[in-house]
């Protein structure tokens, strides 16, 4: 198995709950260098202590996560870090004018790494679109057009014209091109049937979030089934699982740690969702209109239920190994990504985390 660490960078700060659009006077730029200063110091330490990659993605005009460009956070931890793969979980072709400084970018960022990013492509969530004022009916077209061409620029010796239905350019040779051949490996996480399509018409990995064992099961399901249907067999390697994690000396003491931190994670970051959906003339159901977890908003969820449905893994060692061990099985998962920070964790509770993860959970589970 492998274990990835995925950060958010998110706004630790807030009063009152989110809601898409979160006026910028919420936020401190004096104590936003704090949180900067403990993430990237946090981004280190998984490195020290032995994970496999560092995950990062992007977010735009919400507390949810402070990384608009990934790529610059990336970029610093090709000088901060010598060998943790850098994941990025991903950028967002769709929202890119010119995809082409996408391709670039991450060229420079493979090369400055030594050869160490994970590409990820991902459709994004409404809000981002929002945030672009840009259509979401042409989200995914968007995308797949802005993949194939970073994916040509990246890998075209020569230079060659584009003229697709949303990008078009006379010339095309990047400088720098990708360390890696044939280029950096892309991921792309999905949750949507047209998602996993799209991914495994592509023969790339996929990866769920924030969602129950049931519902990650599904997702998998029908990716492994969609890989079939064009010609090839998915991997638990190509199948990527999101959790919550915090591990302390006692499930007692996990509790009492990080409830408050994961119940801030949903019920406060998560409720920008409310806004938004506002926006889209959507109204989201309640608790007495839902029978299934996976039917209800985000920012309705709790310490409780995610606990009792697998999305997150809080407890001591033997209880964290066991859950991991029996989920990854359930799901057919291969890799791990374990967000150890989460909501309004303080730096010194995550150090703590990633320490005590890495001592006693993480080479149980390196061994198989």
């Amino acid at each position: 198995m492998r274990v990835y660490a995925f950060d958010l960078m998110p706004w630790p700060h807030l009063t009152e709950a989110s809601y898409y659009p979160d006026p910028n006077r919420l936020f401190d730029p004096a104590l936003g260098r704090q949180v900067y200063d403990e993430h990237f110091r946090q981004m280190e330490l998984y490195e020290e202590c032995g994970y496999d990659a560092i995950c990062i993605n992007e977010h735009h005009a919400k507390p949810y996560g402070l990384m608009p460009s990934p790529n610059l956070v990336a970029a610093a931890l090709t000088q901060r870090t010598k060998k943790i793969k850098i994941g990025i979980f991903g950028n967002l072709p769709a929202l890119h004018a010119h995809p082409l400084r996408l391709a670039e970018e991450v060229a420079m960022l493979d090369v400055m790494s030594g050869g160490r990013v994970i590409s990820g492509f991902v459709r994004g969530v409404p809000q981002e679109f929002l945030a672009y004022s840009l259509p979401l009916a042409d989200a995914r077209p968007r995308m797949t057009e802005a993949w194939d061409l970073v994916v040509k620029a990246w890998t075209e010796r020569e230079p060659f014209e584009w003229r697709g239905k949303y990008f078009n350019y006379d010339r095309v040779s990047i400088w720098p091109r990708p360390l890696q051949e044939p280029h950096p490996p892309i991921i792309l996480p999905a949750d949507s049937d047209e998602g996993l399509e799209i991914a495994a018409s592509r023969r790339v990995p996929t990866g769920s979030a924030y969602r129950t064992v049931a519902r990650a099961r599904a997702v998998f399901d029908r990716y492994r089934e969609l890989a079939l249907k064009h010609g090839w067999t998915a991997t638990p390697e190509d199948c990527h699982l999101v959790r919550h994690v915090y591990v302390a000396e006692t499930n007692a003491r996990a509790r009492e740690e990080v409830e408050s931190h994961l119940n801030y994670f949903w019920q406060k970051l998560l409720s920008y969702h409310r806004g938004s959906m506002a926006l889209m003339g959507q109204s989201p159901k309640t608790r007495e209109q839902t029978q299934r977890t996976e039917e209800l908003p985000l920012y309705e969820l709790d310490f409780d239920l995610c606990q009792k449905e697998g999305m997150s893994i809080v407890g001591d060692p033997d209880y964290v190994i066991r859950e991991i061990r029996a989920q990854m099985r359930e799901v057919g998962a291969g890799v791990l990504v374990a967000l150890l920070q989460f909501g309004s964790m303080p730096h010194e509770l995550t150090m703590k985390n990633i320490r005590l993860f890495s001592e006693k959970v993480l080479p149980t589970l390196k061994r198989g």
